[in-house]
């Protein structure tokens, strides 16, 4: 990674004694470095909105505790970027004996062979640094995972190469013990099969693993982090009674509950390829707020942030096949492209059984709820009646998917200049910070939508297009 620094220049045990290096255990590790970044004023969770006051301060609580940390959420709540952001609180480089399997601390060796290696080598045993970005390890739990993928299982290569079955250095280890010092997320642990999880508690309490009657006291120092939705409890698995005793804490995640943090999320996730101006966003923040509070979703199920994410690609790409079938210079998104995206996120919503037949109506009864908000509060105190004069009963304006910013531009109606100087458009335009042709088709368009919204003008739609009269 380009934001990395070098690696310290410590090539041997010796070297690290004489450089004063001090090993500290991983919580304690955690713990200091949080505490760093609390009181420097630095924020430890980049990248994450709209959790700074409910959820980050529980997490951060059972940090400095050194407990191991159980997320429940509903899809979509940033579970797994919450716990990935968990990395950049290990120190940026850590030394470990070069070639050691399980990573170990030269300075605390944790297998029999590696305390050989220090005996036999002393000072000059050789040591190499490892980035924080690989102390962190993620598992996606799935049914078919084995107690070998998460812990271990006796290689049949080594015995055959004639080591003793009961020899330790015949074991293959697992992910866990691979992750010693470091972090290991689990992800939809429920998915975990019920002999799997049991298989997690011996690491979880006492630290060791146990392979096929092996009993290995090795101390290791990992920190457990799972993620969970609760409905997984009864729809595909749960998490057993001993194992979800064993997490020191557990904490519920939630969807951003401000307007400004999902949008927030939308700009941070998106790749958009065209422009997407604010307001358009803002509706598409609006629209996932009123999902999750419709009483027609299945709101067990969820509305994930994704929902938003993709509906703003969808619309930027609406955007860019317009530019490039009209050649237009710039590819602005407009009011017109929401639609389009609905059509392809319905799939992403789950409604309750009683609705069935009627989620397209309820899709769009709720995004025009979502336009008419944003239009209000965009345009408060902003008189938009000459716009509503300039349609005199004859007049309309044709917009549509594959109509260019020119053309709608050039349909709309004359109105007369204000005591300004200027016309209601320039007026809106101001508004939204619109300079370009593109920005102010877009925030005209949404100000003849709020207009039909609030049965001002009227509005016919087909699969032609759209047109304001």
């Amino acid at each position: 990674m380009s934001d990395r620094t070098p690696s310290p220049d410590i090539r041997t045990l010796g070297e690290l004694r004489a450089a004063g290096h001090r090993h500290r255990p991983l919580r304690a590790e955690l713990r200091e470095n949080l505490l760093r970044a609390l009181a420097e004023g630095r924020d430890p969770w980049p990248g994450l909105h709209g959790l700074r006051h409910t959820v980050l301060p529980q997490l951060e609580r059972a940090l400095l505790a050194g407990h191991d940390v159980v997320l429940l959420g509903e899809r979509g709540q940033g579970k797994t970027r919450l716990l990935r952001t968990l990395s950049g609180l290990l120190d940026e480089w850590s030394p470990a004996i070069e070639g050691s399997e399980l990573n170990e601390h030269p300075e605390e060796p944790l297998t029999e062979a590696s305390r050989r290696r220090v005996e036999a080598e002393g000072d000059a045993l050789p040591v190499v640094w490892r980035h924080r970005s690989e102390r962190y390890v993620e598992k996606l739990a799935t049914p078919d995972t084995s107690v070998a993928d998460l812990i271990g299982d006796v290689d049949p290569v080594r015995v055959a190469e004639g080591r003793r079955l009961g020899d330790p250095e015949t074991i293959h280890y697992g992910l866990v013990p691979r992750a010693h010092r470091g972090i290991v997320a689990i992800n939809e642990l429920p998915d975990l099969a019920e002999r799997i999880q049991v298989a997690l508690l011996n690491v979880m309490e006492e630290r060791d693993i146990q392979i096929r009657g092996y009993v290995l006291r090795l101390p290791l120092d990992v920190l457990v982090v799972a993620s969970a939705n609760p409905e997984d409890y009864t729809n595909r698995g749960r998490i057993i009674t001993p194992l979800k005793d064993r997490f020191g804490a557990e904490i519920r995640t939630h969807y951003p509950l401000e307007l400004e943090d999902e949008i927030a999320v939308i700009r941070q996730e998106a790749e958009l390829v065209a422009q997407v101006p604010d307001p358009i966003l803002e509706t598409l923040a609006r629209y996932t707020h009123l999902l999750r509070d419709s009483p027609a979703v299945d709101q067990r199920s969820g509305v994930s942030a994704r929902f938003a994410i993709a509906g703003a690609e969808t619309v930027a790409a609406a955007a860019l096949r317009r530019s490039a079938v009209r050649g237009e210079e710039e590819a602005v998104a407009r009011t017109v492209d929401v639609d389009t995206a609905t059509d392809v996120l319905a799939g992403k919503i789950e409604f309750e059984s009683g609705e069935e037949g009627r989620e397209r109506a309820i899709l769009d009864h709720l995004l025009r709820r979502a336009t008419a908000e944003t239009v209000r509060a965009r345009f408060r105190g902003l008189d938009l009646g000459p716009l509503v004069e300039a349609f005199d009963g004859s007049t309309t304006v044709a917009t549509g998917e594959d109509v260019s910013a020119r053309d709608f531009l050039a349909a709309l109606p004359a109105v007369p200049e204000d005591d300004g100087g200027g016309s209601v458009y320039d007026r809106i335009a101001e508004r939204l910070g619109a300079s370009t042709p593109g920005q102010r088709a877009s925030a005209i368009e949404l100000a003849l939508e709020g207009l039909f919204l609030a049965q001002r003008i009227s509005k016919d739609s087909d699969e032609g297009g759209t047109v304001y009269g």
